[in-house]
C-alpha cells in the first residue's frame, strides 16, 4: 500500500515551491461570501478562486513541485492528462526552459488541446480514455527516459496540491468547518485531507459517471470504475490513486456523487450569478449545497474549491 501524504509533506513542498520561478504560481484568492448570498442557510461560503491559478487549475501546485523535486533529464518531462495535468506540466515546464511531451484522449476538449500547444508542448492525442493515454505515455517515458509526471498519484504531486490548504489556512486565519473537494484520481483532495488532518469535516464530491473514490470505499479498496459525463476530461480518472486512497482513509468522512445536471447548472449559475468562468469540475461543491446532498448547519462555515477554469466558454452560454 502507498504511504500516505503527511502534513509535514505539504510543508515541505510548501518551502520548495518558494524556491522555485518566483513569478510562477499565485496565491489565489479566497472569497467569503454570507451563504444568503448564494441562497443557502449557512453562515458562510468560502471560495477558494484556484481557477485563477496560473495554466488554469490547482494542478500548477503539484506540477511545478514535481519538476522542483527531481532532476530533469535531456529528454524533458511527458506527462499523460485529461488536460488541466498536462497543461499545468506544460506551463512549469517552459517556466524551467525543458521539453514537455503531453498525451491527452480524444475526450480532452480542444480548448484544453489548443492551450497545451500554446504553452510549446508536443501533443499527442491516444486513446478514448485517460487510462489510455496513461498507457502510451509510459511506453514513450520507458524510450526516451524523460521525467515522468503522473497527473494525481506521485508523493511530490499530491503535496503540492495540499499547498493550496495550507493557503486558505493562512489567508483566513483558519480553516473552514467544512471543505467540499471534487475528486478524480485523488491528488487535490489527497493533498487537502494530509494539510487539514481532522481539523475540519472532509467532504469528497465526485460525478454519478465517474465515482473512482465512491466505489473504492464501498469496495474497501481502489477498484477500476467506467467514466463519462461532463467533467470526465478532468476527473475521468478510471481508479483512485494509491497516495489518495491511503490519505483519504485517514481524514475523510464523506463521499457523495451528483448527476452531470446538478453539476452543469450550477457551473452554469456560478456563471451567470457570480461570473465565475469554472469548468464542470469546479462547480461540484455548489452543485452538492444547491442540491441538498450536503446541508450544512446554520452556522457552519463551508469552503469550496474552484479548482478549474480551463473550459470552453461556449458552454456557459
Amino acid at each position: 500500500m502507498a504511504a500516505a501524504t503527511t502534513r509535514a509533506d505539504v510543508m515541505a513542498a510548501h518551502e520548495r515551491l518558494r524556491q522555485g520561478p518566483t513569478d510562477f504560481l499565485r496565491s489565489t484568492p479566497l472569497w467569503r461570501l454570507p451563504g444568503a448570498a448564494l441562497g443557502l442557510a449557512c453562515a458562510e461560503v468560502w471560495l477558494k478562486l484556484e481557477h485563477l491559478q496560473v495554466s488554469g487549475s490547482f494542478k500548477a501546485r503539484g506540477m511545478l513541485h514535481r519538476l522542483l523535486a527531481q532532476p530533469i533529464p535531456a529528454a524533458g518531462v511527458v506527462v499523460a492528462s485529461g488536460g488541466n495535468a498536462g497543461i499545468a506540466t506544460a506551463a512549469a515546464a517552459q517556466a524551467l526552459g525543458v521539453h514537455c511531451e503531453v498525451f491527452v484522449p480524444t475526450i480532452s476538449s480542444p480548448a484544453k488541446q489548443a492551450r497545451l500547444r500554446a504553452l510549446g508542448a508536443e501533443v499527442q492525442v491516444v486513446g478514448a480514455a485517460y487510462s489510455e493515454a496513461l498507457a502510451a505515455c509510459l511506453a514513450r517515458q520507458q524510450q526516451t527516459g524523460a521525467l515522468l509526471t503522473h497527473a494525481y498519484d506521485q508523493p511530490e504531486v499530491v503535496a503540492g496540491a495540499g499547498t493550496l490548504a495550507r493557503e486558505i489556512e493562512e489567508q483566513a486565519g483558519g480553516l473552514p468547518d467544512s471543505l467540499l473537494v471534487s475528486v478524480g484520481g485523488g491528488g487535490l483532495i489527497g493533498g487537502i485531507a494530509a494539510w487539514c488532518e481532522d481539523r475540519c469535516r472532509l467532504v469528497a464530491l465526485e460525478p454519478a459517471l465517474a465515482p473512482t473514490l465512491f466505489r473504492a470505499r464501498e469496495a474497501g479498496a481502489p477498484v477500476d470504475v467506467e467514466v463519462g459525463g461532463v467533467a470526465a476530461d478532468s476527473l475521468g480518472a478510471k481508479r483512485i490513486g494509491a497516495i489518495s486512497w491511503a490519505t483519504t482513509q485517514q481524514h475523510v468522512q464523506t463521499a457523495l456523487l451528483l448527476d452531470d445536471d446538478a453539476i452543469r447548472q450550477a457551473q452554469q449559475w456560478l456563471w451567470r450569478e457570480l461570473r465565475l468562468a469554472v469548468e464542470p469540475a469546479a462547480a461540484l461543491g455548489l452543485a452538492a449545497l444547491q442540491r441538498g446532498a450536503y446541508v450544512p448547519r446554520a452556522n457552519e462555515r463551508v469552503g469550496l474549491v474552484l479548482c478549474g477554469a480551463n473550459v470552453d466558454l461556449a458552454t456557459l452560454a
